[in-house]
């Protein structure tokens, strides 16, 4: 069955489009409102990486324009840790029928939103009124599944705020402390978010640039370090420091020094280019 989007001719007149939106900023805005992951509700999971790949905007463009959108525009809001993106003005323009077949749909994606803010934040704008009672009776009525869910991601995001510093994010950390981003940089960083988080990965390069080794592959041996551990958060960071000290009590500094030698390295025959910094 083919999927179709809306899309009212009055956005080309809008005074926001016309006046403060760069063609970058319109291009990316139409992508999000028209790619295939789109849903019904406005709600909807997407990575940075697939919109780089969908528009051929490099990592660090689709960054810029995602950080406008967000925040100077305000029509979109973001969760990093369950990747799920929200539309503001969505159900202005794609609710003008509605309908039991509609209402059943609508029913059936609210319930998969894992960030439940993201519920309230379009529902706001629903004009259908059956439409924005269903919004607003799922974001009141949670389900136990969701509640858990909600403690689950506002744990991490308290997580990372104590670990970042209060949501500084990969990219400019990496730009900050460790050197410029190029494109193949951009996708190892892509990559190692999306296996290790951005608590670990920050982590990590902190951990590295403290040390004095700014570069990626002192940064990657420590997350390889940490699969080895099966480590997930940073309480199991933490958690791995304590045994690190139980070593050094037990077998004496030597015996640390030497696990320690080990713990950083990184094989370059992985994958990383040598010259990465």
């Amino acid at each position: 069955m083919a999927k179709f989007r809306m899309i009212d001719i009055g956005f080309w007149n809008d005074p926001k489009v016309v006046e403060e939106m760069t063609p970058e900023d319109k291009y990316l805005f139409l992508y999000l409102l028209t790619n295939s992951n789109t849903t019904q509700i406005g709600i909807y999971s997407i990575t940075k990486k697939q919109m780089a790949f969908d528009t051929g905007y490099s990592m660090e463009t689709v960054q810029s324009i995602f950080e406008r959108l967000i925040h100077q525009h305000k029509l979109l809001k973001y969760n990093p840790q369950t990747r799920e993106l929200a539309i503001r003005n969505w159900g202005k323009y794609n609710f003008n029928r509605g309908g039991k077949p509609v209402e059943d749909c609508v029913i059936a994606e609210l319930s998969k939103v894992k960030d439940r803010s993201l519920i309230e934040f379009v529902g706001a704008n629903v004009k259908h009124e059956q439409i924005r009672r269903l919004y607003e009776s799922y974001d009141d009525t949670r389900t136990m599944r969701g509640q858990e869910e909600e403690k689950e991601v506002e744990k991490e995001q308290q997580e990372s705020q104590r670990v970042n510093g209060g949501g500084e994010n990969v990219i400019d950390f990496y730009q900050q402390n460790i050197g410029m981003l190029s494109p193949y940089m951009a996708e190892e960083l892509v990559d190692a978010l999306e296996e290790f988080g951005e608590v670990l990965v920050v982590e990590a390069m902190k951990i590295s640039v403290a040390s004095g080794n700014r570069n990626w592959r002192y940064t990657y041996g420590i997350l390889k370090r940490w699969r080895h551990h099966n480590v997930k958060t940073w309480e199991d960071v933490a958690a791995l420091d304590r045994e690190l000290e139980q070593q050094k009590k037990y077998f004496g500094q030597q015996a640390l020094d030497m696990d320690l030698s080990k713990l950083y390295q990184h094989n370059l025959s992985e994958g990383e280019e040598q010259n990465d910094s």
